[in-house]
């Protein structure tokens, strides 16, 4: 199991509170008793609650440096890791393969409740609560490293035969929607980039095109692709990225586990060079 940031944040998460409980249920009663034990006999009810605040203060203050930094810690780590495990996680965008729906340094936000409650780290379903449909914006576990996190769109769910011939999408024979908008550019090469709003199961969002640009070698089982197509599995999805001829996606590996999902991307929460972009919705 790789040393990533879940892992980390477990560990300490449990280091912290192993800490914060044994000294919350042992030592601290230990110092409460050793402070009553040293005030005599016969003084104030006053006195004694002024003596036991001083020796609290006292004994908090000579605590070891350990124990008070874990006692500090445990309540701001735990936290982070419910939000980050079950509720949102932030996300950097490291590429251009999502352009133009998501550009390289989007920091965005992904649902870690819409396709199930799982462990931290070792990715268990405990929660069984729904699951990617067509035209979902998702993060998961690159299958060949599962330690890299990739984020494309659904384009085909288990039981969908998908088809991919002259770049439009068929699936179960039927071509998905692509309206021309205009040109955007040229490549390096002098190839056209197009860009088209495809409409996939009523999900409109702009993909880029580059029109000319041959298919690359290493395609994912090409004679199947591009011809009769490819069922997707039962617990597996096909995935896209809206740069289409600059994303590794399913097309170069293949399908995507369910187990591997670790939620829905919705939200883009901040982009250093493009402040317009902060606060839009993902579709």
């Amino acid at each position: 199991m790789g040393l990533d940031f879940p892992t980390i944040l477990v560990f300490f998460t449990f280091l912290t509170g192993i800490v914060w409980a044994i000294d919350s249920l042992i030592l601290a009663k230990r110092r409460k008793k050793i402070a009553e034990e040293s005030i005599p006999e016969g003084v104030t009810a006053e006195i004694k609650r002024e003596s036991d605040a001083e020796a609290e203060k006292d004994d908090f203050r000579s605590q070891n440096w350990f124990v008070d930094t874990c006692r500090s810690l445990f309540p701001v780590i735990f936290a982070v890791l419910i939000i980050r495990s079950f509720i949102a996680e932030p996300f950097k965008i490291p590429s251009d393969s999502m352009v133009p729906t998501l550009v390289n340094g989007d920091f965005i936000l992904v649902n870690k409740f819409s396709y199930g409650v799982r462990l931290p780290v070792v990715g268990t379903k405990i929660i069984d609560v729904g699951e990617p449909v067509k035209g979902d914006v998702v993060v998961f576990k690159y299958p060949k490293h599962p330690n890299i996190d990739y984020i494309k769109r659904v384009v085909a769910v288990p039981g969908d035969r998908i088809s991919y011939i002259n770049k439009v999408i068929l699936i179960n024979g039927q071509p998905i929607k692509q309206t021309l908008y205009g040109q955007i550019g040229i490549t390096n090469r002098g190839d056209k980039v197009l860009a088209y709003e495809e409409d996939l199961a009523g999900v409109k969002h702009m993909i880029y095109r580059v029109e000319g640009d041959p298919f690359p070698a290493d395609y994912w089982r090409p004679s199947e692709l591009f011809g009769q197509g490819v069922v997707v599995p039962e617990g597996h999805y096909f995935v896209m990225g809206d740069n289409r001829d600059n994303s590794q996606d399913s097309r170069f590996w293949g399908f995507v586990p369910e187990e591997l999902l670790k939620g829905k991307a919705f939200f883009i929460w901040f982009n250093w060079g493009e402040w317009n972009r902060i606060g839009s919705s993902i579709e």
